[in-house]
Formats: C-alpha cells, structure tokens, sequence
C-alpha cells in the first residue's frame, strides 16, 4: 500500500485508515482467540479455527487435585480418572474424582463460569466437633499436647475394613460460636479408606468414611496417676458404692471399689488398696456375678459365698 500511496492511487490519509482498520482487525483477533482459550479450548483448536474447521466438542478438564497424602508424587501427566473407570492399579497411583451432581443436561447452552458438575474425592476428610465454650480450655490443652483422641464411628463396620492405623489428634478450634446451637467447631484429619469392586465390566470405588456420618469423640481432658482402668462391664453399682469381682483360682470374690471417673467404655478405679495390681478381675460379667450373689443371699445361704463364673455358688475356702 506504500507503492500505491506513493502513486498517487490512494491517499495517505486513506492509507493511515486502512493500516488503523488492520490494526484493529489484529487486536479482535487475538481478543476473540484470548475468548477461546479462557473458554477451556486448547491452542491447536484456536488454530483449527483460524482455519475454518469449527470444533464440535470440547473436553472440560478437572482442575488439578490439591496435594494430599494420596495425591503426593502425582506428576502432570496422570490424567484424572472417572470412578466408574477406576482399575485395581490406578487407585493405588492417581487421585479419582466422583461426580457427586451434575448441573447441566446434554444439548443445554452454558454461559463461562456456569457450573457444570460438582466433583468429589473422601481421601481426606476431617471430623467435626462440636464442643461448648465452657469446654474451650480442655479442647485447647489437648490440640496443644497433642493429645490422642479415641473416635467411635457410627455404622461403621470395621470387621470389614482394614484396622485404622491414624493417630487423631485435634488440628485446630474454630474461633466462631454457632448462634443456634452456642456451639464451636474442632477438628480431626482422617485418611480415608477405599475399595474397588466390579460390576457388568467396570470398576467403581467406595469408600469406608462418608461426609455426614456421626461419630463420638473421646477427648482426655485429666490425667490420672496410680489407677486401674476396667471394661465399664467389670464394675457393678449398688446404690452408691460399686464393686468388682476378683478372681480366686477358680472362684470369684466381691470387692469394694472408688470410682474416679467412667464412660460408655471404660472405668477408672482408684489404686486405695483394695485391689491389688496383677489381679484378675471378671471383665464383662459383673452385673450377673452381683445377680447371683444377691439371690444366693435372699435365700438364707450362708454368706461369703464365692460365685463361679457359670453363675454356681460354693462354700467360701
């Protein structure tokens, strides 16, 4: 276009429009192609459409997945897998997503940054506290000495899963009450379990823990010195005192006991001398050995009988 302008074909400012109209023809381009790729399009389909050939397809791909102890040493090249395409060797090397909900429906128009799906990966989780503002202090000194906390899952069965080998402590406090509950938050790491299983050719994953799931958190908030600590099966109340039965080769005898503390699981005895250490002590039966026993009384046996652990009496030796 110089030549021409120098002609006297076209005019200079005739000119100056025409390399202005290109100029600006070069910059929608790179807009319209800039467009395409934050659309999710790869550079090879921009250039197939620079060329005329329209793409019909696209492949959205998962955003890669954050590092976690699955996911550590997963390199750029493993590509994220559909559960229902899970084999028994890619569930030990790559990180699986789940659609957990579809947003969209096949021949529906979406706009960028609609949401599509929904993606989800139970590798890690947390469990979730719930803990009264008077109980702050004790959650505190246990995240700080790193105390062990003892979870009970509920429907959980573990005959079927491999043992837990997770030490749980408690990772951080929420610093925020809840207004409806006066509740606050602590939380738990939990690794996760899975398992593939197959069906009609395909492979698809479950996983031991679900979100949702209710458990019951054993926090040690004291610590106790010189005690026992029993099955809470071993120990039998009677109005205010409780008592153990201790074995005697094969006879047992009734013992008085002080009871420290107690859960749904386990009691803990103080070490005042009425047992002694090494002792062996009916684990589960006590409340039956204690039945036996009043009914051998109410009926005018003599006392200080010993109780077997079938539930016959005999003469004290």
């Amino acid at each position: 276009m110089s030549g021409l302008a120098a002609s006297g074909a076209v005019s200079r400012s005739e000119l100056i429009d025409l390399k202005s109209e290109i100029k600006r023809q070069n910059t929608l381009i790179q807009s319209a192609r800039q467009e395409l790729l934050t659309r999710g399009l790869l550079p090879d389909q921009v250039a197939q459409i620079e060329e005329g050939t329209f793409i019909s397809t696209v492949d959205i791909v998962a955003p890669p997945a954050i590092a976690t102890p699955i996911a550590t040493g997963i390199t750029k090249s493993n590509s994220v897998q559909q559960a229902s395409l899970l084999t028994e060797v890619q569930s030990t090397d790559g990180f699986t997503y789940e659609v957990q909900e579809l947003s969209v429906e096949m021949g529906q128009q979406v706009q960028a940054g609609q949401l599509l799906a929904k993606l989800s990966n139970h590798q890690s989780l947390y469990v979730i506290g719930h803990a009264f503002k008077r109980e702050a202090s004790f959650l505190e000194q246990a995240a700080q000495e790193r105390r062990l906390i003892r979870i009970e899952f509920a429907e959980d069965d573990d005959g079927r899963w491999p043992e837990l080998q997770q030490r749980f402590e408690i990772r951080h406090l929420s610093n925020s009450i809840d207004r409806e509950s006066r509740t606050f938050d602590f939380f738990l790491p939990l690794t996760n379990q899975s398992r593939v299983y197959e069906k009609q050719g395909k492979s698809f994953l479950v996983w031991r823990f679900r979100p949702g799931q209710r458990a019951r958190l054993h926090v040690p908030v004291e610590k106790y010195e010189n005690v026992f600590v029993v099955p809470a099966a071993a120990v039998v109340r009677e109005g205010p005192e409780a008592y153990v039965f201790r074995q005697n080769g094969d006879l047992f005898k009734q013992f008085p006991v002080h009871v420290l503390h107690e859960d749904r699981q386990s009691i803990v005895i103080a070490n005042d001398g009425s047992i002694r250490a090494g002792s062996y002590l009916a684990q589960s039966a006590a409340a039956s050995l204690n039945r036996v026993l009043k009914a051998q009384t109410a009926s005018g046996e003599q006392p200080g009988l010993h109780v077997h652990p079938d539930g016959t009496v005999h003469a004290a030796h």
